[in-house]
């Protein structure tokens, strides 16, 4: 009976959390259907490609900072479900950072390749800001079951590079809002990002196990 019944729970928890990962998809993509429809109905503001490259930056953070929560509440609650969500989340950070380059390359930089690297080169927001989309690609490259039989424990040591993505992506952020002197938000992010990074030293791991 009891082999029957921990089958059956295991089922369970299995339908749950597909269930739990198809409706956070969804709501991922949110942030993309509201540009299209804010697009379609002229509702991007007088600088449509500022407004556009602007929300897929704040996104690409936002679910940078997702991702990073998933060890965390791991560690608060004791569930391991939330890091069946990490590589999802990730991967929607590639796929907004993606859309965030795209737009710059594409509609700032009209696909100019020389005049993409004057630009990296001449503003160091930019430069960490690109520097931050080039150190993501490998991550979402290898984002599947074939890259980490392949790699092994190389997988683990290469996907530590989100740390330092967290702190170049942020100092982009930082960067680009300092020549405006708007750093409020950035404030917001650059605590949430350090308590996450913190959440995984190991004083506060062995706090959280004891």
């Amino acid at each position: 009976m009891e082999p029957f019944l921990y089958l059956a729970y295991h089922s369970v928890m299995q339908v749950n959390i597909k269930l739990s990962k198809s409706i956070l998809f969804v709501i991922s993509l949110i942030p993309l259907v509201r540009l299209l429809w804010l697009a379609s109905s002229d509702g991007l503001g007088a600088n449509p490609i500022e407004f556009i490259t602007r929300s897929t930056g704040t996104w690409t953070l936002v679910f940078l900072c997702i991702t990073l929560a998933m060890t965390p509440m791991r560690m608060i609650t004791g569930s391991a479900d939330w890091i069946k969500l990490r590589r999802m989340f990730g991967l929607f950070c590639f796929f907004y950072a993606f859309l965030h380059f795209g737009i710059w390359f594409y509609l700032d930089q009209s696909l100019d390749l020389q005049a993409m690297i004057h630009d990296v080169l001449k503003r160091p927001f930019i430069t960490m800001g690109f520097f931050s989309f080039v150190l993501l690609l490998p991550l979402a490259l290898t984002s599947n079951q074939w890259s980490i039989r392949k790699l092994g424990r190389r997988w683990t040591l290469l996907h530590k590079l989100v740390y330092v993505i967290a702190c170049t992506a942020i100092t982009h952020y930082w960067w680009h809002k300092a020549g405006k002197n708007d750093l409020g938000t950035v404030a917001i992010y650059v605590v949430v990002i350090v308590g996450l990074l913190c959440l995984r030293l190991p004083v506060i791991r062995r706090w959280f196990a004891a």
